[in-house]
């Protein structure tokens, strides 16, 4: 089958290649499934270059979330069926075939489109997980930057039903209208002077309580100026590949909280039941049409160097797919 290998980690778009590889067989409570759609996620990214939080053997093929049909049940599998259409967390989902486990897949209908269905899990439960665990209540304020992310869409469209306000912080002036056609509002461009002042004026006053960080560097430093006394600065993704910098005294005098968000890790607060109740409610948004995730572009496995290069290009406004085909 074909596949797309990784033999040393680097950049994505010069080590990952095409490549045959047996059909994987799936051992007890897995199942394998044929590929029809994955998205290159940032974390895929981060995991191929080798800067991930943990460090896989090589040779590998990447690829954490996928859609896919069910192709062959392993030992012990009882909860889905082969022809299946299903979705969820994937080992090695850039192949023809991959393996999943049958727990960390979800049945998907067929009202759910392609694009949306294979990108359903793993950036919509991060933002589902991050707003349950930040703590805050209707009324509050929170900022995140790299707004204009799936994460960030999502997170907007969860606390806007909670009541719960957002400070959207964007590179370019396009990202504010591509928010606001969405139906998000609060959008910043971060350029000038004064787009801070601009930032904390909209909160009239009130504190903001969590700041969400998905870039690194100094823009780290610009959040933790517009968090309030005792606010929550969190750390969920590093984009410019830089690490956090931070003024001494924006931490010490506002005593500030710094602490990270990983969603490979087990959550402490959610239980796997409230995660899985929350998949099931984003699937039945999609197949009611509430909710769409469109993809960019997307790439066949052939040219999977070509939609790394593609991931990598600024202002994209979604992610980059690839198909089996």
């Amino acid at each position: 089958m074909l596949t797309s290998l990784v033999s040393q980690f680097g950049d994505p778009a010069q080590v990952i290649v095409s490549a045959e590889r047996p059909l994987p067989e799936p051992g007890p409570g897995q199942v394998r499934v044929k590929l029809v759609l994955s998205p290159i996620h940032n974390h895929d990214l981060m995991l191929v270059s080798g800067r991930y939080g943990v460090m896989p053997p090589l040779p590998m093929v990447p690829g954490t979330e996928a859609l896919g049909v069910v192709d062959a049940l392993g030992e012990g599998v009882s909860t889905l069926a082969i022809g299946q259409r299903v979705a969820g967390s994937a080992s090695g989902a850039w192949a023809e075939y991959y393996l999943g486990t049958a727990a960390g897949l979800v049945p998907v209908p067929d009202s759910v489109d392609d694009a949306t269905a294979s990108q359903i899990v793993s950036m919509p439960i991060s933002a589902y997980r991050l707003l349950y665990e930040m703590d805050v209540k209707a009324g509050d304020w929170i900022v995140l930057n790299a707004a204009n992310g799936l994460v960030g869409k999502i997170l907007n469209w969860l606390a806007a039903e909670r009541g719960i306000h957002v400070i959207n912080l964007v590179r370019r002036a396009e990202a504010v209208e591509e928010l606001q056609a969405l139906g998000i509002g609060n959008a910043i461009v971060t350029e000038g002077d004064d787009w801070k002042d601009k930032a904390a004026a909209l909160t009239g006053g009130a504190p903001i309580k969590r700041a969400i960080d998905s870039i690194g560097g100094r823009a780290a430093n610009d959040l933790m100026d517009l968090l309030g006394n005792e606010g929550w600065f969190i750390s969920f993704g590093a984009l410019s590949g830089k690490p956090l910098e931070f003024d001494a005294g924006a931490i010490l005098f506002k005593q500030a909280v710094v602490k990270g968000f990983w969603a490979a890790k087990p959550s402490s607060i959610m239980t796997p039941e409230q995660i899985r109740a929350g998949i099931i409610e984003l699937v039945t948004r999609a197949a009611k049409g509430q909710l769409k995730l469109p993809y960019a572009k997307t790439f066949p496995l052939s040219r999977a160097a070509d939609a790394m290069r593609a991931s990598a290009e600024m202002g994209r406004g979604a992610k980059i797919g690839l198909t089996a085909g």
